[in-house]
């Protein structure tokens, strides 16, 4: 396979739909504050004494994903059917990510390199390839370049005080 095998729309297509999914609740804060942050996990603590995901992981940021995913999929010509399970299935992997910090013991909004992106990103491309259009090489190449998006662009993020943490 060649660079110029590549789908190179499909892959901005994705890596879109991720920033959409992944930004749609950050920015959603930003704007309501503490308005309708209700956790998802109505402050569930497991037999581990940790939250099974923590106060970050509201109904409103689940939503706002699930929404602006599906507006930024119609704009890139997909339907809007893929936008609403790639939003959610983003924030499942994103919540996989929540629930595994917890069992080993990392605070709410804790950095986990890898663990932050990878199940997000992974899990609506590899459930969604067919809609988007993507081979394996080129989600794998997504999820690297989500990575890198994470790694260089939260910390200017943070900077501009869009995110709370500089990852």
């Amino acid at each position: 396979m060649t660079l110029q095998s590549l789908c190179w729309y499909c892959i901005f297509q994705a890596l879109v739909l991720l920033i959409a999914a992944n930004g749609a609740p950050v920015i959603t804060g930003k704007v309501l504050g503490n308005r309708l942050a209700r956790p998802m996990d109505n402050g569930l603590n497991l037999s581990d004494g940790y939250r099974l995901f923590g106060n970050t992981k509201t109904w409103r940021g689940l939503f706002s994903a699930v929404f602006f995913t599906t507006v930024v999929a119609i704009l890139c010509g997909l339907e809007p059917l893929t936008g609403v399970l790639f939003g959610m299935l983003t924030m499942t992997g994103d919540l996989l990510a929540s629930f595994i910090k917890r069992r080993l013991g990392n605070v709410e909004s804790s950095r986990a390199r890898g663990l932050d992106t990878v199940p997000e990103s992974l899990l609506p491309l590899l459930l969604l390839k067919d809609s988007l259009a993507l081979n394996f090489i080129e989600i794998i190449l997504v999820v690297g370049l989500f990575f890198l998006c994470e790694e260089f662009v939260s910390p200017v993020l943070y900077k501009l005080h869009i995110r709370n943490q500089p990852y």
